[in-house]
């Protein structure tokens, strides 16, 4: 339950951001190329939701396996090594993403101290700098998952992108459309 939310939260939140992003940037763009004329604060917006969509990025390119994997070393090792690789590489992911969250819980914390707001937006700046604990939070949640399964035996290693592969197959589905 508790992750299904966690999904459905993630990717509510990408698909809003890209399309905000998308549309404010191409308002811009009018208004700046055709009325000589645009908004002070759409590059400072823009560029903070583009970090948010960075962030959740990540964390969701872990959970469907989008990202590409430099596995070819990882691959010449039996199942168990590549379960004992995996593990070893998820945990360090893992302290990484707690000294981020630790660095970045100071920073916030001085930042809210501070009272100061963003250059061209009336936004407290620890709020819209708060991503870092939240797209962090995610991608440990979704580290712990990965190692999970490979403690549990449910997976050897992280899901990657097989380009090479994904292009074997769209060509076999080519030649079979021409023999038919």
């Amino acid at each position: 339950m508790l992750m299904r939310v966690l999904n459905r939260t993630e990717e509510a939140v990408i698909s809003i951001l890209l399309v905000t992003t998308t549309l404010l940037v191409f308002l811009d763009v009018v208004m700046r190329f055709g009325f000589n004329t645009g908004f002070m604060w759409s590059q400072e917006l823009t560029l903070h939701m583009s970090a948010w969509f960075v962030l959740f990025g990540t964390s969701y390119g872990l959970k469907v396996g989008s990202h590409i994997g430099m596995d070819s070393f990882i691959k010449l090792f039996p199942r168990n090594g590549r379960r004992l690789l995996t593990g070893i590489a998820a945990i360090l992911a893992i302290v990484y993403c707690w000294l981020i969250l630790y660095g970045s819980w100071i920073y916030l914390k001085k930042m809210k101290m501070i009272g100061i707001d963003l250059e061209d937006l009336p936004i407290p700046t620890w709020l819209a700098h708060g991503m870092l604990l939240v797209g962090y939070t995610f991608l440990t949640i979704r580290l712990g998952i990965i190692l999970w399964a490979v403690i549990t035996d449910q997976a050897d290693g992280f899901k990657h992108a097989d380009e090479a592969k994904e292009s074997l197959e769209l060509a076999e589905d080519i030649t079979k459309e021409e023999t038919i």
